[in-house]
């Protein structure tokens, strides 16, 4: 399991172990400010439930075909997941450039991209993967970490930090710090890198030729 499949699999795999303890054991001076921070971990169990309930259900078809799994996991990350501010924020300097229409292809492009690449690897997942660490309310009422460790095939434990903000549309995820590597800022450093030397547009297009497969999948 590598750190892009764990990657996907912790934005997704919230499990109902989120640390209800901590917030519990949070000091009343606090705590309204934990409930309010608390929100998106709620969100995200209840995310989890889902998951957890339609892989067991599913798994052996979903094994069978790959179609399956990417609609699984898109109709369940999607709502969830700030696509556009994480892309913008991809993006970075390229941004104020990009035309509406590059920047929607760019958002799209790039999750759908990941989607292909990487969406079978939810099948793995087991909830005894993940331990979840006591919450800590950030000082933003607006934002929130939902910090974690997940477990890999070897035993051994990697850090995992979900960031989130809070949207018109609720507490939506928008990065993933694993093992204290940002992804926004990871694939900040290389799409950019490649956007420099071949274009925006023909980024854009690879992320599309990559995702065209799934899509062809799905019609089957």
């Amino acid at each position: 399991m590598n750190s892009l499949s764990i990657f996907l699999l912790s934005t997704l795999l919230l499990s109902t172990v989120v640390s209800t303890a901590a917030v519990a054991a949070t000091s009343a001076a606090s705590a309204g400010t934990a409930a309010t921070a608390a929100d998106p971990q709620q969100q995200m169990t209840d995310l989890a439930n889902r998951l957890v309930k339609e892989l067991d259900a599913q798994r052996p078809a979903l094994k069978k075909d790959p179609a399956r799994v990417y609609a699984l996991v898109d109709s369940l990350l999607t709502p969830h997941f700030d696509l556009e501010y994480a892309g913008r924020l991809v993006l970075g300097t390229h941004y104020r450039t990009a035309t509406p229409e590059q920047r929607s292809r760019f958002v799209k492009g790039l999750y759908r991209s990941l989607l292909k690449t990487y969406g079978a690897a939810v099948l793995d997942f087991t909830p005894d993967r993940m331990k979840f660490l006591p919450f800590r309310a950030d000082a933003s009422p607006d934002s929130a970490t939902v910090r974690s460790e997940i477990r890999r095939d070897d035993g051994t434990r990697v850090p995992v930090n979900y960031v989130m903000r809070r949207t018109a549309d609720g507490w939506k995820a928008w990065d993933v710090v694993i093992e204290g590597i940002s992804y926004v800022r990871n694939f900040r450093k290389d799409i950019g890198l490649e956007i420099d030397q071949r274009g925006l547009d023909a980024v854009i297009t690879r992320f599309e030729a990559e995702a065209a497969g799934m899509d062809a999948q799905r019609r089957k």
